[in-house]
């Protein structure tokens, strides 16, 4: 019989992937409507040692293989060894991050044990009745969210985007079962031939590791206002996100680009000016802790989830806003 949830956590360079952590996190809130365990599956060369660190952060147990093999990502000995430890220990639910890796392990997994998978999900939560794993994403070009289910075929699996599910903190008390799981790699299994890895330097900024974002969507008017966004967002210590609209138009790098296209993001502040509020925008933000909205349309779809709206020009409203910053700032520094 099918038990358990199983999250493949990613690694590299002896690194763990922080959509691993979330997932566990989100595993274990699942896991807890189940009755079940979560189960870490770790993969690569001298890993043992971060074992102890998923089990730290929610983990009920590990399951690591440890193999030359697996030192780099390649797609055949990834998927034997998933394969393996799927067909062997019968897993109820499989969760992969929808990072580069994931996308391309998870549907070639899926397609050998037999089952389905949704991909990019940004919601995921047990059926009260049924027990199913309820699976939400975007659909019909994001227009709508769909919740799926897999009925009849084990596992359940999905792929979940880095940013949407929230990871549990840290318990240095926490312990748990670390298991090396063995299998037998033969040279056939790697079918292709890694020359060389060439590391770019990544001096990009990463908005979803900021604790405020300024976001701006086409209501800006022109890209020139970005220089505006950022001197808020420097006032505020934050960084400048945008929508898709200001991606397309050129105005700025999509590495900035919050959505279902972009990335999620959970600030503590996000500040929407000039987005109207589209639901491929929302899939990628409504998780912030508060959100204020600036936009001169009273109906505008992202007032239904901000906590605080304010209706008018935010090209009147921003300037206001960071000279009450700074005036605050000098206020206590003042005192």
């Amino acid at each position: 019989m099918s038990r358990d949830i199983y999250v493949i956590v990613e690694q590299v360079d002896g690194i763990l992937q922080k959509v691993g952590i979330e997932l566990i996190g989100a595993a274990s809130r699942l896991a807890a409507d189940l009755g079940q365990k979560v189960v870490a599956v770790l993969l690569g060369e001298n890993i043992a040692d971060l074992a102890d660190t998923l089990i730290k952060h929610g983990a009920d147990k590990v399951l690591y293989v440890d193999d030359p093999i697996l030192k780099l990502y390649a797609t055949e000995p990834y998927t034997k060894a998933v394969n393996k430890i799927i067909k062997e220990r019968d897993p109820e639910i499989v969760l992969f991050g929808a990072s580069s890796i994931g996308r391309d392990l998870a549907p070639r997994v899926s397609a050998r044990v037999h089952t389905g998978l949704t991909a990019d999900c940004t919601k995921l939560e047990i059926d009260p009745e049924s027990k199913l794993l309820l699976m939400t994403r975007p659909a019909f070009g994001g227009n709508i969210m769909a919740t799926i289910v897999c009925e009849n075929f084990r596992p359940q699996m999905a792929t979940v985007r880095p940013g949407v599910m929230e990871a549990l903190s840290k318990d240095e008390k926490r312990t748990g079962e670390i298991e090396k799981f063995k299998i037998e790699f033969t040279p056939e299994d790697m079918s292709i031939k890694i020359k060389d890895v060439v590391k770019s330097t990544n001096t990009k900024v990463d908005i979803t590791e900021a604790k405020i974002l300024v976001s701006g969507g086409r209501g800006i008017g022109s890209p020139e206002y970005f220089d505006v966004l950022k001197e808020l967002a420097d006032e505020l210590g934050g960084e400048v996100s945008v929508s898709r609209a200001n991606v397309d138009a050129g105005w700025i790098g999509k590495e900035r680009q919050v959505g279902q296209t972009g990335k999620t993001v959970r600030p503590n502040l996000y500040l929407a000016c000039g987005i109207s509020g589209a639901i491929q925008h929302l899939a990628g933000m409504e998780e912030s802790e508060y959100i204020i909205a600036i936009n001169n349309n009273p109906d505008a779809p992202i007032f239904d989830i901000a906590d605080l709206s304010i209706v008018g020009d935010l090209h009147k409203i921003i300037p206001i806003l960071i000279e009450k910053i700074r005036a605050l700032k000098l206020e206590k520094a003042s005192i």
